[in-house]
């Protein structure tokens, strides 16, 4: 991968500034070919755009830095308004859709986040489809519940391409919507859950949400 572009932040919250956004999603590739992951590029945009759009709110969804807590910690000291980072699927099938992560790490990083600062809305998201049972949903529910997440957003598994993994199953709006009760039930403060529901969904709308509770 190419070397970042140490103009690229700035560049970032001028554009936002132009476009008249107020509430920034930030997210990248994941730069494991980095020594801090991207980190440090992560907390200079959200500087940047701290500078250029004092009053605009800023959720970085973030990859898990391999377990890196400093790297972690970077971006934590920049202040986003909202943490993301996406578990995605249950733990039994890491293996086949997520073989360089790992289930345990991702839940760490969300609860180190979280004690770090337990004011900082945490946030992540599953995506459904690729074959897992409705028992593991329910665990690693309450398995992201006690590592800190508050937002959750769950959204149907698509295949990008014919090399990626098949749809196992296309998940009904109904059966969605039970999912959004039940997490809530469970003690998430919000969450959005629907077949075409991904990590930014109604971004700003959910965290308005719980940041006025």
């Amino acid at each position: 991968m190419e070397t970042p572009d140490p103009d690229e932040p700035a560049r970032i919250a001028r554009v936002s500034r132009v476009m008249g956004l107020r509430y920034v999603v930030i997210t990248s590739v994941t730069r494991d070919d980095l020594a801090d992951g991207g980190a440090g590029i992560f907390a200079e945009t959200i500087k940047e755009i701290r500078n250029q759009i004092p009053d605009a709110c800023v959720e970085v969804l973030i990859p898990d830095f391999q377990g890196n807590k400093e790297a972690l910690f970077t971006v934590l000291h920049a202040k986003p308004d909202v943490l993301n980072h996406n578990i995605e699927t249950v733990a039994r099938l890491y293996p086949r859709v997520r073989p360089q992560a790992n289930y345990r790490r991702s839940l760490q990083l969300i609860q180190r986040a979280r004690e770090s600062n337990p004011d900082l809305p945490t946030k992540s998201g599953l995506m459904l489809g690729l074959g897992e049972y409705s028992d593991e949903i329910e665990k690693t529910l309450e398995d992201m519940l006690q590592a800190g997440c508050r937002i959750l957003t769950l959204g149907q598994y698509l295949q990008p391409s014919r090399n990626h993994l098949a749809v196992e199953r296309f998940i009904p709006p109904e059966e969605f919507e039970a999912w959004r009760e039940k997490a809530l039930k469970l003690g998430f403060a919000e969450v959005a859950s629907g077949p075409f529901v991904r990590s930014s969904y109604h971004a700003q709308e959910l965290f308005q949400e719980v940041s006025t509770r």
